[in-house]
């Protein structure tokens, strides 16, 4: 099995990161006769509070009101070799549910969950993972799938306000789905072609790619009528998925990954103004940021970037107040 902590093959010349595709990517459905019916107290999620793509997965199952139907493990922040590992019993570390992994007591890693299901099984070990405690079988490792299952497909187990919650609104789909596909290609990957690149010319490619989308997000939110993204009335996908990027950028983000052309407090006021807004406003997005998972994790995993594991100390805070601003910003207005 290759390294998994080799993000960029070393014998690829290009030093640029690629993405792998999910292998698990079955479907929850209301439907009579699926083959994984939304059903209370089947399905549990694993997850990594340091890593955005569960991050969505935490965010929607709490706007949606499924705590009590769907449960859910977050892993240890740290990622070795062996992949994510769960948090022992004698650990005590913050946010919901960071514990040893209550489905399988004798599984130490994510890893053997995913052997458990294909002994042969060559790919990463990636969360956000949902798994299906009738059959033990893993349903889906694709986040994006992952959040729409969540959608509607329990709705008839929920009751309102969360029944009518409606994360994706026909009358924007088309809208979303096109912005998603150069926010998810451009900023949420972005940065990690930025950060795991191995030559200069693929970092100053993603680099430039990633700055110049947040510069085009910066005006969806500067000219929306409403608090969110395509001048919505209400959150929708397009704010969950482009949060857990934004949340992370200025304290790991801009270091790490060296995505440092501007931080979002000093140079993006409407992407600040809207972080703030759903991390302080809104308790899915607020509750479910646990910074020390996400500096830690970061920083202390990625051995090729950061060998010796130091997580630097800022920026202070890790986000601003709602209406507190760095000092040039406060100077300039």
């Amino acid at each position: 099995m290759k390294n998994i902590l080799h993000w960029v093959d070393p014998k690829d010349k290009t030093g640029e990161f690629k993405r792998q595709q999910s292998i698990f990517r079955s479907f929850i459905s209301k439907e009579p006769g699926a083959e994984f019916p939304a059903e209370k107290g089947r399905y549990h999620l694993y997850v990594s509070y340091a890593c955005p793509w569960a991050h969505r997965t935490l965010i929607v199952r709490k706007l949606k009101g499924l705590d009590d139907i769907i449960s859910f493990t977050s892993v240890h922040w740290h990622m070795s070799d062996q992949g994510w590992r769960f948090a022992t019993p004698e650990e005590n570390l913050p946010g919901e549910s960071v514990t040893p992994d209550p489905v399988h007591p004798n599984f130490t890693h994510l890893r053997n969950i995913y052997f458990e299901q294909n002994p042969d099984y060559t790919g990463r070990f990636t969360v956000p993972t949902l798994y299906d405690k009738k059959t033990n079988r893993i349903v889906s490792n694709e986040s994006s799938e992952i959040i729409r299952m969540f959608y509607h497909e329990f709705d008839d187990l929920l009751e309102e306000p969360y029944k009518s919650v409606d994360l994706l609104p026909k009358n924007l789909e088309k809208d979303i789905d096109e912005l998603n596909d150069w926010v998810y290609n451009d900023i949420n990957n972005g940065v990690y072609k930025s950060g795991f690149a191995t030559t200069q010319e693929a970092y100053e490619k993603a680099v430039n790619q990633l700055f110049a989308s947040l510069d085009r997000v910066e005006q969806v939110l500067a000219t929306s009528s409403t608090p969110y993204l395509l001048s919505s009335p209400t959150i929708t996908e397009a704010d969950v998925r482009l949060y857990t990027t934004i949340a992370r950028f200025d304290p790991v983000y801009v270091q790490h990954f060296k995505c440092n052309i501007r931080d979002i407090r000093s140079g993006y006021p409407a992407l600040h103004k809207w972080l703030r807004h759903l991390c302080w406003d809104i308790p899915a997005f607020g509750e479910t940021t646990e910074w020390e998972h996400i500096k830690k994790h970061y920083t202390k995993s990625h051995g090729q970037i950061n060998p010796f594991g130091i997580t630097p100390v800022g920026p202070l805070p890790d986000i601003l107040g709602k209406d507190d601003e760095v000092v040039a910003v406060k100077a300039a207005k």
